[in-house]
């Protein structure tokens, strides 16, 4: 299996934060790259290379652990806390894909419910199946979620 183009990135992007002293970004950096040689081996033992899609879904992982700390320490007033982290969720984002506005979740989902005609909060999941499969990596699913149970409960 070919080596992901996303991690060799994710490596030299890592050496020229270590010469630049960037040690928020070196630190986020060895971690990413530590949870995709974890994947690796989960996934086929220390010979196994992950692709960019699987590469991708450990930064989407990633992002997402960091989002709901911010929820965590915002809640619990730890500020310093929620900057450090706000600071490692925008060097992750770098890694992905640009994600779609809420106005085009929005757009997406309606569409989404005519052609399934859903009608009823009992139908999410028969959304939602077509949905994650369309916009993994490019929105926040929970937020998709979120919006579905909105137009279904209308």
């Amino acid at each position: 299996m070919q080596n992901s183009e996303l991690k060799e990135k994710t490596q030299k992007d890592l050496q020229e934060a270590q010469k630049a002293k960037d040690e928020l970004k070196v630190s986020t950096l060895r971690f990413l790259l530590a949870a995709i040689k974890n994947f690796e081996i989960e996934k086929g033992g220390a010979g196994y290379s992950a692709n960019d899609e699987e590469t991708l879904a450990v930064i989407n992982r990633q992002a997402k652990q960091r989002r709901e700390s911010i929820e965590s320490f915002k809640s619990a007033g730890r500020g310093e806390l929620v900057a450090k982290e706000t600071k490692e969720l925008e060097i992750l984002q770098a890694y992905l894909p640009a994600q779609l506005s809420e106005e085009e979740v929005r757009n997406i989902v309606e569409k989404a419910i005519q052609e399934t005609d859903a009608s009823s909060p009992n139908d999410v999941g028969k959304v939602m199946g077509g949905l994650s499969q369309e916009l993994k990596g490019k929105a926040d699913l929970g937020l998709v979620s979120s919006i579905v149970r909105e137009k279904l409960s209308d």
